[in-house]
């Protein structure tokens, strides 16, 4: 059987295609990377410089017309993600966009409803569920090795959006440019939260701007007023009665920077990482149930790891994971990849967090 061609938009070296989707198809054997394109020939030329790849452009239209790719994976800045992914919907690929879908909850349901009557596949760049200490994690809870989950708090720092920026990344701190604390580093562990102990029933949020300046480090402006709010609160009720609060600080802390608590009627697990951002970084898992007084570390067994190339680090470890769930789809037609109704959900979800806060009132979910 032939290989899976993909096509990526962004991609430029340095760039979180490059760290991730990139070295994670190199190793994939059901996958061939077949074409890259950048708004500049010379970035899409770096990109794929040495690698085999069939083909460099600077002009998206040329990547979409290109034979051989059955995925065309959108990886650029969020307020381009409605052109792009429109344009590859029309093409009629599969299309691989990087988490935010869109804009906002309209420009995520105008893609999510295109691509429904396009009748092509989708996948969204929500890979924290396949960590491999996660997965483990979910089957404990379900084999009822703490018992009943009866409550969860996650503490967590979203690295960036501290006092400093640079130029290149002033965006951050745009709430209008989709990548921001809420967006960004709490959905994807709130996402992680919702996959492993279910959906939120009602909820109430607090987001605060606690930093309205930014230190531009390459120039030494200001960014004047940081319109993302940078302290993410989310407390509520899931839909299986826990209790559930996750909050996310802009920056990192001193202390720890990702602690996820699940607590049971009969035991406790911890995932706790050095890093923030859940989708991204390495996870430690640890429990404790029955008679013992403290946590313990837990080995993940290999079978978890299924579908994660061996010798894979970093970043593309989850995508990794995310592109052979994908394959395995669009092979055998099952649907085991988060979509663009997946993620159009997950805008709703943050609809809802806005709203919370902004009226400041508990919403019930659907």
């Amino acid at each position: 059987m032939s290989t899976i061609g993909v096509g990526i938009i962004g991609g430029s070296p340095g760039g979180w295609a490059s760290i991730s989707h990139i070295p994670a198809l190199k190793a994939l054997p059901d996958f061939t990377l077949r074409a890259v394109s950048t708004s500049r020939r010379e970035s899409a030329e770096a990109a794929v410089r040495g690698s085999g790849v069939e083909a460099a452009y600077d002009n998206h239209a040329e990547l979409l017309a290109h034979p051989g790719i059955d995925i065309v994976v959108v990886a650029v800045k969020v307020p381009h993600h409605r052109e792009l992914i429109s344009a590859a919907i029309d093409a009629g690929k599969t299309v691989y966009s990087e988490w935010p879908l869109a804009l906002n909850l309209a420009e995520a349901t105008e893609l999510t409803q295109r691509a429904d009557a396009a009748g092509v596949r989708t996948a969204i760049g929500l890979q924290g569920r396949f960590h491999p200490e996660l997965r483990y994690a979910r089957d404990l809870i379900r084999d009822g090795r703490i018992g009943r989950v009866i409550g969860t708090s996650l503490v967590a720092s979203g690295m960036v959006w501290n006092g400093q920026t640079t130029k290149a990344h002033t965006y951050w701190y745009d709430e209008s440019q989709g990548a921001t604390p809420l967006s960004g580093a709490a959905l994807h562990a709130i996402d992680a939260l919702n996959v492993t102990l279910g959906e939120f029933d009602h909820l109430s949020a607090n987001l605060v701007h606690g930093r309205t300046e930014v230190t531009v480090t390459d120039d030494g402006n200001t960014v004047f007023p940081v319109t993302a709010p940078d302290q993410i609160s989310v407390i509520g009720t899931l839909k299986n009665g826990a209790a559930a609060s996750v909050f996310y600080r802009g920056g990192a802390s001193r202390g720890d920077n990702f602690r996820w608590e699940i607590n049971g009627t009969d035991g406790d697990i911890v995932l706790t990482a050095p890093w923030g951002n859940i989708q991204v970084t390495g996870l430690t898992l640890e429990a404790g149930c029955g008679d013992d007084a403290t946590v313990s570390k837990l080995e993940v067994p290999a079978e978890y790891s299924a579908g994660i190339p061996e010798g894979l680090v970093g970043p593309a470890r989850n995508v990794a994971a995310l592109y052979t769930h994908l394959g395995r789809d669009l092979r055998e037609g099952t649907h085991t990849a988060p979509d663009f109704t997946y993620a159009h959900s997950r805008h709703m979800l943050m609809e809802a967090i806005g709203n919370a806060s902004r009226q400041q009132s508990a919403q019930t979910l659907g």
